[in-house]
């Protein structure tokens, strides 16, 4: 894999999907270290990363629908 990635629009769905990634990853890191060490400002780490996904998932439906729209016309 080379790392380039083709240029995309700045309202492509696909910039969402990238970054919903990125927090699914610190999500599954801040799980491992909870697990090896739990502690209450993990706890509050961890709230704010889905918090961060409910978010995301808004922005993926409005991007979605964008998308939709533009593939009709």
């Amino acid at each position: 894999m080379s790392g380039y990635t083709p240029p995309s629009r700045e309202d492509d769905p696909i910039h969402t999907i990238r970054t919903i990634a990125r927090v699914a990853q610190m999500l599954i890191e801040l799980r491992d270290e909870y697990v090896k060490r739990p502690r209450a400002d993990l706890l509050v780490q961890i709230g704010q990363r889905l918090t961060d996904l409910e978010a995301l998932h808004d922005e993926l439906r409005h991007r979605m629908a964008n998308s939709a729209l533009r593939e009709k016309q």
